[in-house]
């Protein structure tokens, strides 16, 4: 297998592990991330000042010669298939999807093949630069099988590194589009009494629990006050329906990246999404607060009634300021109209 020589100097003051003055001072065109330079390390591919040195605590000194045996990145053990992707942009460094409700991001035991990592694989081909040393794409973020919107996949070591980073720090704006029962609301007694939820100005309601893995189903996640991992979410009301009005259009944005957020705090609400199969999105509506096609559209809705809607963040290359917008698909937008007593409205 063929190899690229990757060669410095370590700079003044270095930080007083190895690894670390690695990822400080590696140049920035050879594009290797903090975990590639890490397995680098443990495979004897770097050399300090001539000797290998396998151990990532070692020190080094300023004008210490770097010497990192780049392999070619090897190709992905996960098949390529041409599956028809719906691509929003694409450069040498990423590519951003508007993902259909339906595909599963990346495969499992149980979602061995029909994935969007297969269909990127086939749709990139040659042009995938390799992540952590294979010909692959990058998977910073996921949205649920059966949610469907916007995903950004980093195409080069360089991009993954970054685009990872900042959704470390929360920087990446996220926001979602979804069809809940109820309007969450300041006046509502209820909501004013319950943990974890509050309202800001502009009557965005914002929830703040912690979330694990439920401990009797572990497909599902659970709200918690102590314990498990910090979770922030936002929504706010765009439009409500029925008379009275029993449903609504909400936007949810994320201050955290959590396994289920939207879903599973949405039904800590009490407001959960429509056709949510694991969070009790089954929920009978009063007969007269909406016409009959109305309430057949949400007791036959097949998904979570979520949209990834919006994604902006900044490109982990050029450091261009990047936001795309996914309209809603046809099966949501078709409930929606149904919702809002459209009679010529045909729900997907």
């Amino acid at each position: 297998m063929s190899s690229t020589l990757v060669s410095f100097r370590i700079a003044a003051d270095p930080p007083p592990r190895l690894d670390k003055a690695l990822s400080r001072d590696v140049p920035e065109d050879a594009a290797l991330s903090r975990t590639r330079l890490a397995r680098l390390i443990a495979e004897g591919a770097v050399r300090v000042n001539g000797t290998p040195v396998t151990e990532p605590k070692a020190r080094v000194g300023g004008g210490d010669l770097v010497e990192i045996t780049v392999p070619e990145a090897e190709e992905s053990h996960i098949g390529a298939e041409d599956i028809l992707l719906d691509v929003i942009h694409e450069d040498d460094d990423l590519i951003v999807i508007n993902k259909p409700a339906g595909m599963v991001v990346h495969p499992a035991p149980g979602s061995p093949g029909g994935t969007l990592v297969n269909a990127l694989l086939h749709h990139c081909g040659e042009t995938l630069s390799g992540v952590g040393g294979a010909k692959r794409p990058g998977i910073v973020h996921r949205i649920d099988k059966d949610t469907s919107g916007l995903l950004v996949v980093a195409k080069s070591d360089r991009a993954h590194h970054g685009l990872a980073a900042q959704f470390e720090k929360h920087s990446v704006e996220r926001y979602y589009r979804a069809v809940v029962y109820g309007v969450p609301d300041a006046a509502d007694p209820r909501l004013r009494g319950l943990r974890g939820v509050g309202f800001e100005s502009g009557n965005i309601m914002r929830i703040t629990t912690q979330l694990a893995r439920h401990r009797t189903d572990r497909q599902k996640q659970a709200v918690l006050f102590q314990g498990g991992r910090h979770a922030v979410t936002r929504a706010r009301v765009v439009e409500s329906f029925g008379q009275p009005a029993v449903a609504a259009l909400v936007e949810c944005w994320l201050e955290t990246g959590r396994t289920h957020q939207i879903r599973v705090h949405m039904a800590h609400a009490g407001h959960g999404l429509v056709g949510d199969p694991v969070y009790g999105g089954r929920r009978k509506l009063p007969l007269r607060a909406l016409p009959d096609a109305a309430l057949q559209a949400t007791r036959d809705f097949p998904r979570q009634a979520l949209h990834a809607a919006i994604l902006g963040f900044e490109h982990p290359v050029s450091a261009q300021n990047m936001r795309f917008e996914a309209p809603l698909p046809a099966d949501m937008a078709g409930l929606i109209a149904a919702l809002r007593g459209d009679a010529s409205c045909t729900v997907a």
